[in-house]
């Protein structure tokens, strides 16, 4: 692979309006960004949860603020990439014109990544896997083919991420959001088929990236970056390089992050939270500084930005140092696992430490409990509904989903995806109070 290739203006939908001329198209990932920031599934991040429940009087990280910071600390991550690049070959601007964007388009990719993620975090898609593993659901097993029902059975927010950005839901236009073909690559964090994404020995196939219904799309965008096919069947290809970068933003956010919002929420102590941040500030004259300041909050945000700051570095070392294995498809671990002692030890305590005491708090573990209930009785409604479409109560719950996620398309899979489309879009607050009324647990408001 080569950054020629890899960066493409190139627009998905909208190809025949490409001109060619990269020089004339540097602001084109800006507008992938905006493009994002004021989109639709963009603002309803604000109403999905993170890891913990929805705020009362104490702020937590939803899924929008977390995408925010990721897009932060990845627009660094490639600025960072880009100016050690610049300083190494002073004519870097004339031979590869685009390089100067990097920054652009990993910040619009780290913006998106969490767009496919339903409502309840994690449990969200493990309750639509549930459904048609154990659940209901079952009974379409022998409707579909065995690469279509691996999708169901493995619901995956990073392929549905891909699948509100390129698919042409209706109303919307033939082009998805229109991105360009590089903020589209970059998110794909495993760019192969649901039949696939089960290997963990390669980090390209420890999920998969693409619904069988976007297959035939990612291709398209694989073949414009060039990307490296490892086989035909079932598709597996090696990750575009700059996946790295957005992948690391996001781990450097949610490790750090994480440890802030439980010690807003008394999870763990300032304490606690000290002791993991203050080894990655790297910075001998932090225990003064903290002396002098009397708030505890204040301490760790800090320490928090401190740290980031160090693992920026840290990766963005690991990116330029791995260019040449990572161009080749032969880079095969995440950047944050690959960063310098003592600061890997440390990471590796804070995610102990998160699962031990974090991720399964008992308010998480009842979101989680919640997100099951909530997700699985909504599927219990709405697939049976649109696919048999028989009596007037499954008249009735048809018209509940909106038309932009019906299709025209008659086989089982594409409807039921229709219904994915809409439950997986749905907020927290929005599926709870849809959830409620449809098995009449509280009534529609008059006003």
């Amino acid at each position: 692979m080569n950054w020629e290739k890899l960066l493409s203006s190139k627009r998905w939908g909208n190809e025949d309006r490409f001109t060619g001329n990269q020089k004339e198209a540097r602001s084109e990932f800006q507008r992938d960004y905006d493009r994002i920031i004021f989109s639709s599934p963009f603002r309803r991040l604000q109403n999905k949860t993170q890891v913990f429940p929805l705020p009362g009087s104490v702020f937590v990280h939803n899924r929008l603020t977390h995408s925010l910071e990721v897009a932060s600390v990845g627009r660094s991550l490639g600025t960072i990439f880009y100016n050690r690049i610049k300083d190494s070959d002073i004519n870097i601007d004339e031979t590869c014109p685009l390089l100067c964007e990097i920054g652009n388009i990993i910040a619009s990719a780290c913006l998106a990544h969490d767009l496919g993620n339903p409502a309840f975090g994690h449990s969200g898609e493990s309750a639509i896997s549930h459904y048609f593993n154990s659940g209901d659901g079952k009974v379409y097993q022998e409707q579909v083919n065995e690469a279509q029902w691996e999708d169901l059975i493995h619901f995956e927010g990073n392929a549905n991420a891909l699948r509100i950005l390129t698919h042409p839901f209706a109303g919307k236009g033939t082009g998805g959001f229109a991105l360009t073909y590089s903020t589209l690559a970059a998110i794909a964090k495993y760019p192969c088929a649901s039949v696939a994404g089960h290997n963990k020995k390669n980090i390209y196939t420890k999920k998969y990236g693409f619904f069988q219904s976007e297959q035939s799309g990612f291709e398209k965008i694989a073949a414009e970056m060039d990307l490296i096919k490892v086989q035909e069947s079932p598709l597996i290809y090696k990750r575009h390089p700059l996946v790295y970068l957005v992948e690391a933003a996001d781990d450097i956010c949610y490790n750090i992050i994480d440890l802030e919002d439980a010690h807003r929420l008394k999870i763990l102590s300032y304490k606690e939270v000290e002791t993991l941040l203050l080894p990655l500030c790297n910075d001998a004259k932090m225990p003064s500084r903290l002396a002098e300041m009397d708030d505890d909050d204040a301490k760790i945000t800090l320490m928090r930005a401190k740290s980031i700051s160090t693992l920026i570095w840290q990766c963005s070392n690991v990116f330029y140092q791995e260019q040449d294995a990572i161009l080749s498809g032969d880079f095969n671990k995440s950047l944050m696992d690959t960063i310098e002692e003592p600061f890997l030890t440390v990471m590796k305590e804070i995610e102990k430490i998160s699962i031990k005491k974090i991720y399964n708090y008992s308010s998480v573990v009842q979101i989680e409990v919640a997100g099951y209930q909530v997700m699985g009785g909504l599927l219990e409604e709405f697939i049976p509904a649109y696919l048999q479409n028989e009596s007037k109560y499954h008249k009735k719950l048809v018209e509940l989903i909106p038309k932009q996620f019906l299709t025209e398309k008659d086989d089982v899979y594409s409807k039921i995806q229709s219904v994915l489309d809409f439950v997986s879009g749905m907020t927290d607050i929005y599926a709870v109070e849809l959830f409620r009324k449809i098995k009449g647990i509280s009534f529609p408001s008059m006003s």
